[in-house]
Formats: C-alpha cells, structure tokens, sequence
C-alpha cells in the first residue's frame, strides 16, 4: 500500500546525479534502473549541462576529488560550516575540532584499528519522503506570492527517494575508506580488513564504498564485505538494536521525542510566525521541521552536495537551535540521556573487547553466539576491522564506552553548546558517515600495548580509564575501565 501510493505521488520523475570523482566505474544503482527513462525525455535538455558542469570530473574520476567541492577526505564537508556543520545526525561528515592531537603521538606505532561506521547519506525514509512531498504541496496549493528567498518554492517539484544512499552519500563513504586507509596506511601493508555490515541495503552499500576508497588508495580491486549480518528481531545483532523490548516499546521508549517537543515548543514558533507571515500560510511546527529537514536532505541529494536553496530559508541561530532539537532526540533516545540506551550498545563493546584482547567473546545481551564462535564469522587474529551500522547503534555504543558519561541530562529548555555538554551532539557523534575509530598503539619504552578513542577525529581524553595527555590508557586499564559492558549492562530489565 505504501509503496503504491509512492509510486503513484512520485510519478515517473527521477532525481538526476551525475558522476562523481573517485567513484566507482560502474554507473550507481539509482542511474541503472532510470537510465531508459532519463534517455528519452531528459538527454537534450541535460546533455549540455552535464558536459560543461561535470564532464572534465568525469574523465578525471579516477583522480582525487577537486579543492574545489565541498567534500575532502581530510577534513570532510567544510562548505559553509556555519549552517553545514549543524544538521544533527543530517549533517555530511566533517572532521570536529580535537583539543589532542588526532596523529599518533611520536614514538608510537598502531598495532591495530578498528571502524564502525555509519551509513553514507541518504534520501529521506519512505514515510518522511512521502510527508515531505506532501508538505511541499500544501504550500505550493496555499501560497500566492512567495517572497526574497521563498522565489524557488514556486516552481520546486520534489524529486527526493527513499531511504538508498545519494550519490553524494556514496562519495563520503568512497572518502571515507580512502581517510581510514591514509590513516592506517601500515598495518594495511600485512593484515587484511575483517568487514561486517548490518543487512540493510544503505548501510551494505556503504561498506561496499568504503571497500571502494581502500582499493583505490592501494590501486587494486575492491574485496568483499566479509559478513552481512541481517536486521530484525528475529537476528541478534550488535550492529542493530531490536532485541530489547523496554528498549523498543517500554514506557521510555519516546524519551527523545518527548524531549525534542519541549524544545520545540520554544524554538519553533518565532520561525513560524515568519515563515506563516512571508507566504500567507498557516504552517504547523511540524511542517517548520520538515521545511527545515528539506534543507540537508535537498543538499544531499545534488551530485556534489551543492547546499539547497532550502537552507537559506533560515539563519545561523535558527540552525544551531535545529541541530540542538536533534541532539536532544539521539541523547535520551538512544544515549546516556535513556535508561537502556548504553545497554544496546554492550554487545558490540564486548565484540570490541574481544579483537582488543584476542580472547573469546564474553556477552549475553544481543551477541550472536553462533556467529561470534566461529574464526570465520568473528576472527580474533585480525589487526583490522570495519563495522557498518545506523546513528541510532552508534548513539548506544558510543553510550556503552563511556565516552559522554560526563555529560549531564541536557536542557530541554534552552540550548547548551558543545563545551557544555562534553562534546556531545548528533552532529558531532553520528552524522552521516560518522566513524568511530579505535586504535592499539605501542609506543616506545611502554611496556604495555595503549588505547585511543577517535570519534570523528576528535580525539577521547578518556578520564574513565586514567588516559593521559595523548588520550591514551594502557589495554589492561581500558578493559578494566569497562565493567558496564562486561558485567552486561542492564540487560535484565529488557524483559520487565
């Protein structure tokens, strides 16, 4: 029924990409299936375009991305930080600012590394992709003039999918892979990657990408994700929170949501008045949000992530209160702001404790036994490893390690910044191809191997487990410190 009523309000309008640099030579999936379609309606008026604006990218596709697009493997999305870098868990992946050193500290070689990593960027999800639609067409019905900035909405046809990786989506994680690999470019040279994915198609896509931007840093051919583990109630599966039933469906289960409606409440209607006040309409705070999730969806969307006329829509402050709403959705949705929000991540410690230590897997939470018993299916002698999964699974693994227990129940009132809230927000722990990177190092005159946390190239002072001015614990210290997830969390309450 859904999809049929999204085939019927979508038409046969497509959304348009072109090719991008480093990517794959194959053409995406999204261009195979519309090919035909494009062809025959679209070629004469888009040839011309496609030559002057993206052509000489095509032909250098092979080569580094350009200086100029918004994009690096560096340091991630850095075209308009001020209005960019504060989407919530919407925002393209950027490198946030670190107080230590993200470079290994001098005399220390990395004797191991891992990723999880979240999904590329996406179109909306089928449900918020059809409510988008429909918004847009409550506009356009009830609008007579639209006004500076709102000129677009008059002849704007929505042409956003659902849920599938955007071409942009699929160059942050080519990016990515190439970041990982510039990183830990060494161990590469001996050990070959053990790579896990979660079974939804966005989230396989973007391990296969993420393989991608390895194989073209080391000029070979692409390998295959090692493990695709399914999604659902039925799998246990540290990548895919859905085991839980408090967690899922218990009486805290809308604590996020809960929250983002207080904070809303307060931030929303000053925009609304001026939104209402330029097009004559009455729009609802929900539809405020929507206006305003159009914005990095729309920006996504576009081949090179051009940002969306959307975004113009609204100010700096109006963003920042945006991406603080989003926040407070992930923090007592899915952090330490909800009950059993750590607790779904300690499988996934354990797992990491596992390939830390080299030793069997100790979990009885959301652990897949017969999988995580198996060399072939959970390899303890591997000295790199990459994990692809959601911002909602990162969020409770990020829980899990203790990496935000300093930060307090956040405000839902008025709006905290980062350094009082410890370094938490959506955008800066789960944007869009967030990465969480755990290194092993040994460093000279240490007689002990040391951990360092990096979350999106910030680099974790790590307090829990006595780190020092690096970041850095002793392994022993580290998996001592982390007795929430070894003790199981509090995984009895799941079936209360």
């Amino acid at each position: 029924m859904m999809a049929q009523a999204w085939n019927r309000m979508r038409g046969n309008r497509a959304p348009e990409y072109a090719p991008l640099p480093l990517s794959e030579k194959e053409p995406t999936r999204r261009r195979r299936e519309h090919v035909a379609k494009e062809r025959a309606w679209r070629v004469l008026q888009v040839l011309g375009a496609l030559v002057c604006i993206y052509g000489l990218a095509s032909i250098f596709s092979h080569r580094a991305r350009a200086p100029a697009l918004c994009d690096t493997i560096e340091e991630g999305y850095r075209c308009n930080p001020e209005t960019t870098h504060f989407w919530g868990q919407y925002s393209p992946w950027f490198a946030v600012p670190s107080e230590i050193d993200v470079a290994a500290p001098d005399g220390c070689d990395v004797t191991f590394a891992s990723v999880l990593s979240r999904h590329g960027g996406r179109d909306p999800t089928l449900g918020k992709s059809m409510a988008y639609h429909i918004m847009i067409a409550d506009i356009q019905n009830a609008t007579i003039t639209y006004p500076g900035e709102f000129a677009f909405l008059k002849d704007y046809e929505y042409a956003l999918g659902a849920d599938q990786l955007t071409d942009a989506g699929r160059q942050e994680m080519v990016n990515s892979g190439a970041h990982f690999y510039r990183r830990y470019a060494k161990l590469f040279g001996e050990h070959t990657p053990f790579v896990r994915s979660g079974g939804q198609q966005r989230v396989v896509e973007s391990a296969e990408r993420w393989l991608t931007g390895v194989a073209q840093s080391r000029k070979e051919e692409p390998r295959k994700i090692d493990l695709i583990i399914p999604e659902g109630t039925d799998w246990n599966n540290t990548l895919s929170h859905d085991t839980c039933p408090a967690f899922e469906d218990g009486p805290d289960h809308d604590l996020g949501d809960r929250a983002q409606q207080v904070w809303a409440a307060k931030f929303v209607p000053p925009i609304q008045e001026r939104v209402n006040s330029a097009l004559g309409t009455n729009l609802s705070v929900t539809y405020i949000l929507y206006l305003m999730d159009m914005c990095p969806f729309e920006t996504l969307a576009h081949p090179v992530a051009k940002i969306s006329d959307f975004c113009q829509l609204f100010t700096e402050k109006e963003w920042r209160e945006y991406d603080y709403f989003q926040s407070l959705g992930k923090f007592y949705g899915y952090s330490v702001g909800n009950p059993l929000g750590p607790t779904q991540g300690v499988g996934y410690v354990n797992e990491l404790l596992a390939r830390l230590t080299e030793q069997p897997v100790q979990d009885n939470t959301n652990t897949n036994h017969t999988l995580d018993s198996n060399p072939a299916t959970f390899p303890l002698d591997r000295k790199v490893y990459a994990d692809f999964s959601h911002d909602n699974d990162i969020s409770n693994v990020l829980a899990a390690l203790g990496l935000y227990n300093e930060t307090h129940a956040l405000y839902n009132t008025t709006i905290e910044d980062t350094k009082e809230t410890h370094g938490y927000s959506a955008a800066w722990t789960v944007p869009f191809a967030s990465r969480l990177y755990v290194e092993k190092l040994q460093c000279r005159d240490d007689k002990e191997e040391s951990v360092r946390i990096i979350v999106n190239d910030r680099v974790h002072p790590l307090e829990f487990c006595g780190g020092d001015e690096y970041g850095r614990c002793t392994l022993s210290e580290f998996v001592e410190s982390q007795s929430f997830a070894r003790s199981g969390g509090h995984w009895s309450r799941c079936y209360d």
